[in-house]
């Protein structure tokens, strides 16, 4: 992925029917019934394949080009070229200029252009109001058939940076990065397409030239390889006549033969290990070869999946995690690609656990489900998820069109919804005892132990030492460029003058959703959006209190109690209640933050009256199982152990350590930690549910295709049977501003990357200036690549893969933070780039920066309300922080009307370099005693016993 944000296309299936009819059917006969595909498809001359889809529901617009070219495509020693392009296709284009669709994205209020790689496909995606339609299809052709002249040497160098602090981000310097390696190096013999990973080799990409990457671009970005799909709020006609001008005169390529499948076959069982830096506990995966995407054998090995490892059913979870207490959960997937694909089961163990137990363990439960089978319910329970999730994917108009896309790459007919959805329908018992038998039993895998450092005693036996290779960084010894040459070349000729950007279309008409209030007799606060775009109901109850109710002596206690609600009900035991959800297609599940406790839900409408009243057993009749409080405090132990390890993690807690100081309670992570969740009994959970879960402080927001009056209806049993507590919720104490930055210091030996988070208490959310500072920290660093940090740190410098910088705020106080994750030898020079832009912003904002903050913020409105779960948002907020219905519309009357002054003068008030706490995860050895240079004195660090050991 290019950016931090992940974009998950987990859509099962893509289907448009008719929300209006409200009789029950079952999903077989929906199938019969409802199920067609609403798109439109042509192909250009020069082999372009477009797709349109039409969804009124919102003014907005996704615009998605696929190219089918992934990894699979590139050569040996060329590795990783397919996602390098990823990023380069956002840089520059001869007529969008510098900056691309970035910078144009900042303009027009887009979600922000984005793109993802896999083994087969990049694809390019972007949801914008509907008046920049023009604009985008103008962009992606620019991209398509203007952009390879435009990639010098310093581009080229400066990218290849920033591909390598990704890796080093996601591989190198996080627990359990180099599994997937070691996994695909042996799953697939040497040669094959998908042997080695999307995001490559580190030396290949070094060794790239401009040479390579114009061949690259030439073969593979020529129209006949490449799909655009628009779907939302637009004319059919007038796009098609846009696409037309803009894409037509791109050159068709050569012609691109289809590769064969390439299923695998291992002829003898490979078990591998390595050390991992990072990882605290040891983790067992096991690999099968498996099928090709659309096999009909990938329906019922993903229904296998699903059983064998997920719910108190699952055979794993009963061998592993109740009977044999191994572990706190159990991950398998099957992993179906176009040439070939994986069936992986992965295990995370408790500390010290040898993992020949773990693996004998499996196979216990691999004969209790050869024993036992699956029934026909379990196969309906399973399906009946399915279908919500079928359900869920349809309210964005972006994944609507990513999976016409998908479906017409792969399976050559974006219609082939159809069939998809018959096979996944079809899925019987007999099939998945058939590919249970097929492809595990008694197979040939691939077993990759990850161990910690000097704990190999672990592994499984018979496991050979795996080879991974890890970057040594040393000072001094980047690559080194000049961004800002501009490259010189003789522009593509065009039968019209595309350097002149589309005007804007009409502009949309932007609807706040409509808000219903309601206050209970028993003090529930209801806040609802009747909306009928799908069949679908999602909610949440918010209970106030979380953390800050606990005694310090004891932090977790709403954690563990908030996750003991789902385990059973006083008349429903863990398997039954977990069933019955499941039966249902519903999912409810239960979190604890600083602040609150939330019960959440998501189900079919038609389901939802049974879903509130399991709801109601979860809120009123909580079981209160010995047995799964035990397995909860083990598997939150766990969690802790592993959190521990992750630098990002670390930074966090260490962060609001360091802010709040041992008297605030805010100064603990949520979850506790290993000694005191020892120390938590199940008397503890039950009084702080006595004393604290009332109706008195809890809000319900409601979101989906359900009246106003049945949506309050719903609630009469909570309203009639629920406690009225007086709870007595302490205000939170914000933190100090300091007196003077300092820096402090947190050792993780030989880490490749430095997470940098600095900040400092700032407004709460309910401050008049809240909204006001987010507009000013647009160009600071909320604006990504229309952000100076984005610019100067990632395009500028090539230090990091992601900088950002955000205000955050609750009803008394709040937090502006700049994080970042920097290459290890840079980590002074990135701290002090920071420290310097937030210094100057204030001098140097100018009007062209409010311009480009008022156009984002205003326009982005358009998108505010598009998915269920962002008006479930904006009544979160609306509840929480007591905003106006209409508190959209009125920022956006409050951005028309701020000055550069304005700005400034917010700017001076909230960043503040001198009053900030510099918090840096990293290798001490080698970077802490350069941050003297920073100015503010003798770094602390914070695990001084960690340097020693080192």
């Amino acid at each position: 992925m290019r950016k931090l944000q992940s974009f998950l296309a987990a859509v099962t299936v893509l289907l448009v029917f008719s929300c209006k009819e409200k009789t029950e059917k079952t999903s077989e006969e929906i199938a019969k019934t409802e199920f067609k595909v609403d798109f439109e498809k042509f192909t250009l001359d020069n082999g372009l394949q477009v797709i349109f889809h039409i969804d009124r529901s919102d003014p907005v617009v996704a615009v998605a080009l696929t190219s089918h070219v992934g990894s699979a495509r590139e050569k040996v020693g060329r590795t990783g070229f397919a996602h390098l392009f990823e990023h380069l296709l956002f840089l520059e284009s001869e007529n969008l200029g510098k900056g691309g669709l970035d910078k144009m994205s900042a303009r027009i209020g887009g979600s922000g252009a984005n793109g993802s790689t896999s083994r087969d496909r990049t694809n390019y995606y972007q949801t914008v109001p509907k008046d920049a339609l023009e604009k985008m299809i103008w962009a992606e052709a620019d991209k398509l058939g203007f952009f390879i002249n435009t990639v010098t040497e310093p581009v080229l160098a400066k990218e290849k940076e920033v591909v390598k602090n990704e890796k080093r981000q996601r591989v190198d310097n996080n627990p359990y990065g180099h599994v997937n390696y070691v996994q695909t190096k042996a799953l697939y013999p040497e040669g094959h397409p998908y042997s080695w990973t999307v995001i490559g080799s580190l030396e290949d990409l070094q060794n790239a030239t401009l040479q390579d990457v114009k061949d690259f671009y030439n073969k593979w970005y020529v129209p006949n390889n490449v799909t655009l799909t628009i779907a939302g709020d637009f004319d059919k006609s007038q796009a098609k006549e846009w696409v037309k001008k803009y894409f037509d005169e791109i050159k068709k390529g050569d012609d691109i033969p289809a590769l064969e499948k390439q299923p695998v076959t291992l002829a003898e069982t490979k078990k591998l290990y390595y050390e991992d830096n990072f990882a605290r506990l040891p983790q067992l995966s096991l690999t099968w070869p498996s099928v090709p995407e659309f096999h009909k054998d990938a329906y019922a090995l993903d229904v296998l999946s699903s059983y064998l490892a997920y719910g108190k059913k699952a055979p794993l979870y009963k061998i592993l995690v109740e009977d044999k207490k191994l572990t706190d959960g159990v991950r398998m997937y099957n992993y179906s690609s176009e040439l070939a694909g994986e069936l992986t089961l992965s295990v995370t163990a408790f500390d010290t656990t040898e993992l020949t137990s773990v693996n004998s363990a499996i196979q216990d439960a691999f004969a209790l489900f050869e024993k036992e089978g699956i029934s026909d319910a379990d196969i309906r329970r399973i399906k009946a998820k399915q279908e919500t999730s079928f359900y869920n994917s349809l309210s964005s108009v972006l994944g609507k069109g990513f999976q016409l896309a998908q479906y017409e790459i792969f399976a050559g007919d974006p219609g082939y919804v159809t069939e998809d959805v018959k096979n996944i329908l079809a899925v019987t018992k007999e099939d998945v005892m058939r590919v249970y038998n097929t492809y595990i039993k008694n197979k040939n895998l691939v077993a990759v132990s990850a161990v910690p450092k000097g704990q190999a005693s672990l592994v499984l036996d018979g496991s050979t030492k795996a080879e991974v290779v890890e970057e040594k960084i040393v000072e001094g010894k980047e690559s080194t460029f000049d961004p800002s040459i501009v490259a010189t070349y003789e522009k593509t000729p065009s039968s019209f003058d595309r350097s002149v950007e589309p005007p804007y279309g009409e502009s949309p008409d932007v609807i706040v959703p409509e808000v219903y209030k309601k206050e209970l007799s028993s003090g529930i606060k209801i806040f609802g959006i009747e909306n009928n775009e799908v069949p679908l109901v999602t909610f949440n109850f918010r209970i106030n209190g979380g953390m800050l109710l606990e005694d310090k002596n004891k932090i977790g206690v709403s954690n563990l109690l908030a996750s003991m609600l789902t385990k059973g009900t006083k008349n429903k035991n863990p398997e039954e209640l977990e069933n019955a959800i499941q039966t249902l297609g519903a999912s409810i599940s239960a979190s604890a933050s600083d602040q609150y406790i939330t019960i959440s839900g998501n189900c079919l409408a038609k389901n939802y009256t049974k879903v509130i009243e399991l709801v109601n057993e979860i809120i009123l009749e909580p079981r209160w199982d010995t047995k799964e409080f035990d397995l909860l405090k083990q598997s939150t132990i766990s969690q802790l152990q592993r959190a521990q390890a992750n630098p990002i993690s670390i930074a966090r807690d260490q962060f609001y350590k360091v802010l709040y100081g041992n008297n605030n309670i805010l100064s603990n992570n949520n979850a506790g930690t290993t000694t005191t969740v020892k120390a938590i009994t199940l008397q503890d959970l039950k009084e702080y549910y006595s004393a604290n879960i009332s109706p008195k402080v809890t809000s319900f927001h409601i979101v989906g295709d359900i009246t106003t009056p049945n949506a309050i209806a719903s609630l009469k049993t909570l309203n009639t049977k629920w406690e009225q507590k007086d709870v007595n919720v302490p205000t939170v104490i914000a933190a100090k501003t300091p007196e003077n930055a300092k820096v402090y210091f947190y050792n993780v030996p030989n880490a490749k990357q430095s997470v940098l988070l600095f900040g400092a208490p700032a407004i709460a959310a309910t401050d008049k200036d809240f909204y006001s500072a987010q507009v000013m920290n647009y160009r600071l660093g909320g604006g990504s690549f229309a952000s100076q940090l984005t610019q100067e740190l990632r395009e500028g410098k090539g230090y990091t893969y992601g900088v950002r910088s955000s205000f955050s705020g609750g009803k008394t106080s709040g937090l502006f933070t700049v994080s970042s994750g920097v290459r290890t030898n840079v980590t002074y020079e990135a701290s002090q780039l920071v420290k310097d832009i937030m210094s100057n912003y204030s001098e140097g904002y100018n009007q062209n920066d409010l311009e480009v903050s008022k156009g984002y913020m205003i326009k982005s409105n358009a998108r505010a309300f598009e998915t269920m779960g962002s008006k479930l948002n904006m009544l979160e907020n609306i509840s929480m922080y007591n905003y106006p219905v209409d508190y959209a519309k009125q920022r956006e009357n409050s951005v028309k009307n701020m000055s550069v002054e304005d700005v400034k003068k917010l700017a001076d008030k909230y960043v503040n370099p001198d009053k900030m706490i510099y918090l840096i995860v990293g290798d001490a050895k080698t970077q802490l005693n350069k941050l003297n240079k920073l100015g503010y004195g003798e770094p602390e660090l914070l695990n001084p016993d960690e340097v020693l050991k080192d």
